[in-house]
């Protein structure tokens, strides 16, 4: 999508359910209670956002057609208490058209956004945990329209569309390796499924999102992805 809408995007601040038993965790959303704690942002298009049973679990499902909107959810995160990222996500098929590294392909499937508000909106950034069109997995590279906002590929290509996929990230780690500095304050969380740019239609869907000390598994950021969801 364009990159001035996705900046304003940021600025504007199932499949697998979150570990129950009181533990330490900050729950973003589990889709159990409806919408309302999440902002719509339109730019071209609406991406049609609506929760669902999916495989007999809550979810929220995502249905775009040359269309690019997203949901925010605003939160402050304390990444030091609560670094790592935990989500669950399936899609219906990658773009055939999208491709990360050129604007006209800027779309995907699904995403997931932390955000980083700055002072000015020249100083806020994002990293943008993406089911790549054909990037390979682990890649890291700025978006095509801005540097602010770091894609990262936790999933790729096909070989497991149609399939739920349990993931988790050390955003601070990430923030790290994608923008060589420590992490400032995290204020936002944000899903988009946008087929805008490259004209297409896509179908996603989002599993509980939630923030925990401790990954599920030992184990680096680097590995934080690539395990079926239960």
């Amino acid at each position: 999508m364009n990159g001035t809408a996705a900046l304003t995007l940021l600025l504007a601040l199932t499949a697998t359910a979150p570990p129950s038993g009181g533990g330490d965790l900050l729950l973003i959303d589990d889709f159990r209670r409806g919408l309302d704690t999440w902002k719509t942002k339109e730019f071209r298009g609406r991406t049609l956002y609506r929760i669902v049973s999916e495989d007999g679990k809550p979810a929220l499902r995502a249905d775009s057609d040359k269309a690019a909107s997203g949901l925010v959810h605003e939160r402050d995160i304390d990444l030091d208490h609560y670094p790592i990222l935990n989500w669950s996500w399936k899609i219906g098929a990658v773009l055939e058209k999208g491709d990360a590294r050129s604007k006209k392909g800027d779309d995907y499937a699904a995403r997931v956004y932390v955000v980083f508000p700055g002072t000015f909106f020249w100083q806020t950034k994002a990293l943008n945990y993406i089911w790549a069109n054909r990037l390979p997995q682990g890649t890291v590279l700025a978006n095509a329209y801005t540097a602010s906002a770091m894609m990262i590929a936790v999933e790729s290509g096909n070989t497991h569309a149609g399939e739920w996929r349990q993931e988790w990230r050390d955003v601070r780690a990430d923030y790290r390796r994608a923008f060589g500095r420590e992490p400032p304050a995290a204020r936002a969380v944000a899903i988009m499924t946008d087929t805008d740019d490259t004209g297409g239609q896509a179908t996603a869907w989002y599993g509980p999102i939630w923030f925990s000390p401790q990954p599920p598994a030992a184990g680096s950021a680097e590995d934080g992805h690539g395990r079926p969801a239960n």
